[in-house]
């Protein structure tokens, strides 16, 4: 699987860039209150939890190693990399040839799967000072063994590999992929997701908004009601549907083919996304990323979504799925979205074999955690 390599860093110099993220880090740390930041914010590093022979990986085990090296490679490129494995000296040698080895911390723990977004840490600051939320993950309702990914929080925050304040917060379930934060007191979700019966039945709407709001110090939680991708194995997760952007812009999947199974639900969400305000009370810029054409594994149509892509310092990293002109007008709408940051595709499609892509298998964590 390979990497689109080597696109044109997207509008201004790394002087603007770095003005860029200064403005970011002057903006957050007037927020003495605990927020959870924004992923713009900048980051220490980004967690990868690697592929083993005893996932679900194993009958095509090299090819989604590949995806991950390449994955590893960039990240390691801008910031730190820790990689979860129960074979560290095994990935070692697999990364050397390609990876900046002195920007990869390794931790050594039995694992389930392979998604960090959901069994990783999610991170709260309070005037700079990293809070490490380990909420409970239940294999996405229920539907898949998690004992092992439940445990990797506790773990890496005991061997020391990420430091701060842990937060035990296992009697709610939530995954990292369920949420989106703009970083000043909004959140983005789906009721799909966080009003599964199998996560946290036991509460309504209300009552999970009102814990939302108080966990996360938010003031205000947008529900998205619709939009859905076939094959999707979470609930709806938001982060394969509609992402922040920035405080006033979201990046949503858009299905132009009326034909498609998609269409309805994915307009329906647009007409919705077109309802919600910002917390000055205007409307987000709405910038539409297309559908992937339908990629199908013995019959089954896999979730596959350029809304999956992962910010870390400096730039974007997004799925492509060998669709040239899809996947250059994705690159496209996240110009317009990233302006300043450099644009890296990575050939996602070993990962949406086992129905997840890129945002999926990372989790970041912001300055100060990872060291």
């Amino acid at each position: 699987m390979g990497i689109i390599v080597g696109l044109p860093r997207s509008g201004g110099s790394e002087k603007d860039l770095q003005l860029n993220f200064g403005k970011i880090i002057a903006e957050q740390v007037e927020l003495r209150a605990p927020h959870l930041p924004a992923e713009w914010y900048p980051q220490s590093g980004v967690q990868l939890t690697w592929p083993h022979a005893g996932t679900d990986w194993a009958h095509m085990l090299t090819e989604v190693q590949e995806c991950f090296i390449n994955i590893a490679r960039e990240i390691a490129k801008n910031e730190l990399l820790l990689i979860v494995t129960p074979e560290p000296e095994a990935v070692r040698k697999q990364i050397a040839a390609t990876v900046n080895l002195a920007n990869v911390r390794f931790l050594e723990c039995e694992t389930n799967d392979t998604w960090a977004r959901d069994h990783g840490a999610i991170t709260m600051l309070d005037g700079g000072t990293p809070s490490l939320l380990d909420f409970t993950f239940n294999g996405w309702g229920l539907k898949f063994a998690s004992d092992l990914d439940n445990q990797i929080t506790r773990q890496a925050v005991q061997s020391g590999v990420l430091k701060g304040q842990y937060t035990n917060r296992l009697g709610f379930v939530l995954e990292g992929g369920a949420i989106e934060s703009d970083g000043m007191g909004t959140l983005l979700t789906t009721s799909e997701c966080l009003l599964s019966p199998n996560r946290n039945g036991q509460l309504n709407r209300v009552e999970i908004e009102e814990y939302l709001k108080s966990t996360f110090h938010t003031q205000k939680v947008l529900w998205l009601d619709h939009g859905y991708l076939a094959g999707d194995d979470t609930d709806s997760h938001i982060d394969t549907l509609s992402r922040f952007c920035s405080t006033d812009t979201i990046a949503y999947v858009k299905c132009e083919n009326k034909e498609d199974e998609h269409y309805a639900e994915l307009r329906a969400m647009e007409e919705q996304l077109k309802t919600f305000r910002t917390l000055a009370n205007e409307p987000y810029r709405l910038l539409a990323l297309p559908m992937v054409d339908k990629i199908e594994v013995n019959g089954e149509r896999l979730p596959a979504t350029y809304a999956n892509f992962l910010l870390i310092n400096g730039a974007v990293l997004y799925p492509t799925y060998n669709q040239p002109e899809n996947d250059q007008k994705a690159e496209a709408v996240l110009r317009q979205a990233f302006p300043a940051y450099q644009l890296i595709g990575i050939d996602c499609r070993a990962l949406i074999k086992q129905h997840g892509s890129l945002h999926c298998v990372t989790m970041q964590y912001p300055q100060g955690v990872i060291k």
